[in-house]
């Protein structure tokens, strides 16, 4: 087993203690609080777990973090929580590292929520990202509004610049970030390419993509079904790759409709 550490986590226990547990998975550049609208959707009726994956959030800092060792962090905060199976529900990067633990220890999995992204390699699109951040003297700046100023010519989309400026926190008068950028462009080959565990997963398992996003594609059906033969799809129209804060109301109706047609637990809103 590849070498794990301990990852950082926030659980909410649903008031029946037999509850399925859901684990929710963030993408890269970001952290648990990305999830916390579906987590609040499926907290009256599941335990829910919500983790800051390795060179994020709160999270250690490691050199490196490939799908295995990802899905080996995994496995041991389930291990350290007693928690048997669970329901994973990854966003990108996260979908990729559901998809490996589940790959890996299909016994440990009751079902699977990828949103938009497919088990393949990708082309690099975040290098133009990563040197504008490694490019910031954070230490020269005074607020997140000149932190922002100062990436504006790199990264023209306000709402990406938002995103990645929820990393920076002061600690003793002092800009730091949460995520390692270093790491994560040492990593990057990694965590851009597909699944490193071959066989299949079968059981449930949905897709939810978006229908403006190009992440996945009608040339990924067969790399989809080859590993997850019991897979199914919906998409999100207008909404692009960030789908689940995009038009969060629809994102949770479709998780909550899959899992209580395939496991009987129904949300409520009390």
């Amino acid at each position: 087993m590849a070498d794990a550490i301990q990852l950082n986590y926030e659980i909410t226990t649903a008031k029946e203690s037999t509850a399925d547990t859901v684990v929710l998975i963030h993408g890269l550049f970001g952290d648990l609080d990305n999830l916390k609208s579906i987590s609040r959707a499926l907290q009256s009726a599941y335990h829910v777990v919500n983790i800051d994956l390795r060179n994020h959030g709160e999270s250690p800092w490691c050199e490196t973090m490939t799908f295995m060792e990802m899905a080996a962090d995994i496995e041991a905060l389930l291990d350290k929580l007693e928690i048997s199976k669970a329901h994973i529900l990854g966003h990108s990067l996260g979908g990729k590292v559901a998809m490996e633990f589940a790959l890996e220890h299909p016994d440990r999995v009751h079902s699977l929520i990828i949103a938009d992204i497919a088990p393949v390699a990708y082309e690099p699109s975040h290098n133009s990202i990563l040197d504008a951040l490694e490019a910031l003297d954070i230490s020269a700046i005074k607020s997140r509004q000149e932190a922002d100023k100062a990436l504006a010519d790199a990264i023209s989309e306000k709402g990406v610049r938002q995103f990645l400026l929820k990393n920076l926190y002061k600690e003793n008068n002092k800009w730091q970030w949460r995520m390692n950028i270093e790491g994560l462009r040492n990593c990057y080959e990694d965590l851009i390419g597909e699944p490193a565990q071959q066989g299949q997963f079968d059981a449930p398992v949905l897709f939810i993509r978006g229908g403006d996003s190009d992440y996945i594609q009608a040339e990924h059906r067969d790399a989809i079904l080859n590993r997850f033969p019991q897979a199914e799809s919906k998409t999100i129209n207008g909404t692009g790759h960030w789908l689940h804060a995009e038009k969060p109301a629809v994102f949770n109706g479709l998780v909550e409709r899959f899992l209580e047609e395939n496991f009987g637990s129904e949300v409520t809103n009390s």
